[in-house]
């Protein structure tokens, strides 16, 4: 216990906490039109309620998880969680109406926002500054590669048993990263830093949090990268299907985006120390900014965006995430290390929320076009590039 893991260990780990969240909901893709048929055969596409109902509830429990960890300690929260999340997917496995089926993903998500928002508090508790955002980055990686992974790992469920069998999943993969933070990871908030839980003391945090410039403004760019990430997540499947028809070979290409784009998190890593949190998150969005205005331009011209030219988009947008919301995340802590759960979970639930919010809406606007997805995009990375900038000319005026 007195021994800290060492760094590749705690990176390992870390990763996997955070890949809860990527795992529950891109292995449910492949599995949406299999559930809308069996459980929702009048309204099929009610079937894509299992992710938004999962966001939501990841939110919502964001809010909590870093407070009582603040109070409790971290790993207890995380402990917690895992049991909220492992008995909801064995209810979502055994649902026989697509409604219980829903309520189990919200109360799932509730208990995935334990590992997913006191993991990045752990991170603060035993780091900072520009090495914070390297852990935090490479850590990130999986917001690249294993949501893409998640669905070919989804198929391959699905084809050995059914939409049943991911569940089981969902259960085995978070038993395993309970049991081994149990055993290898040391309780990173000593008592004597611990925080009672009291809504004075709440309300304190959450003041001191959005009267600072950088946190505040780290917090909305934030919202509208996760919002870029969940809108091309949410219209994807779609947009293979219907306008590319090329739904059955859909977690190949996926995948293959997948491992390319993966490498943001690690250029990312490289760079970071070198160029700093703010130049890395400014200078991707204006290449954002750059492509995706070219994207909506030839989506809006006759002969429209061809697939290889979609799959180079889609693949920037992943690498868009992986170099931008680790640095966002690790700007927004580091001037709150005092009470980093709390931070937390306000930045996760914050960010999530309202980044699901931003989605939903512009996914529903799905016309067997990509002029929905492109414009929403370019509109999110033109409003995030120019907070950034603001941003930096906030920071020039704060004292040193």
């Amino acid at each position: 216990m007195e021994n800290r893991m060492s760094p590749p260990e705690f990176i390992a780990l870390t990763a996997m906490m955070f890949a809860t969240i990527a795992f529950s909901v891109d292995a449910m893709l492949p599995a949406l039109p299999e559930i809308g048929h069996e459980l929702s055969p009048g309204e099929i596409n009610r079937a894509q309620l299992i992710l938004t109902s999962f966001v939501l509830g990841m939110g919502v429990g964001t809010f909590f998880t870093g407070p009582l960890s603040d109070t409790f300690g971290r790993k207890p929260v995380i402990f917690g969680g895992a049991v909220i999340y492992i008995a909801a997917s064995a209810v979502a496995w055994a649902s026989s109406s697509l409604e219980l089926l829903l309520a189990a993903r919200i109360v799932q998500g509730l208990g995935a926002a334990g590992p997913r928002v006191v993991a990045m508090a752990v991170v603060r508790d035993l780091y900072s500054g520009r090495q914070m955002a390297r852990i935090v980055s490479i850590a990130m990686m999986i917001f690249t590669i294993f949501p893409a992974i998640a669905p070919l790992l989804g198929a391959g469920i699905i084809s050995l048993s059914s939409w049943r069998g991911i569940f089981a999943a969902f259960i085995l993969f978070s038993l395993i990263s309970v049991l081994w933070m149990s055993f290898r990871l040391p309780e990173s908030l000593p008592p004597e830093n611990r925080r009672p839980f009291r809504l004075p003391l709440l309300w304190a945090a959450l003041r001191e949090m959005f009267t600072h410039p950088t946190v505040r403004l780290s917090i909305i760019v934030q919202t509208f990268c996760m919002g870029v990430l969940f809108t091309m997540l949410t219209m994807v499947q779609p947009v293979y299907d219907v306008i590319y028809d090329r739904a059955e070979s859909f977690p190949v290409w996926f995948g293959l985006i997948a491992i390319v784009s993966g490498s943001a998190s690690l250029l990312n890593a490289a760079l970071v120390v070198r160029l700093g949190m703010r130049r890395m998150v400014t200078w991707t969005l204006c290449a954002q900014i750059a492509i995706s205005g070219t994207m909506l331009t030839l989506t809006l011209l006759p002969g429209g965006v061809g697939f290889g030219l979609f799959l180079f988009w889609q693949a920037t947008v992943f690498f868009m995430a992986g170099m931008t919301l680790g640095n966002l995340n690790a700007i927004a802590m580091e001037p709150m290390g005092h009470i980093a759960g709390m931070a937390a979970s306000v930045i996760g639930a914050v960010a999530t929320v309202l980044a699901a919010a931003i989605a939903a809406p512009v996914g529903l606007l799905f016309d067997g076009s990509l002029l929905p997805l492109t414009a929403g995009i370019f509109v999110m990375v033109t409003l995030a590039f120019g907070l950034m900038l603001h941003m930096g000319r906030v920071e020039e005026r704060l004292p040193a």
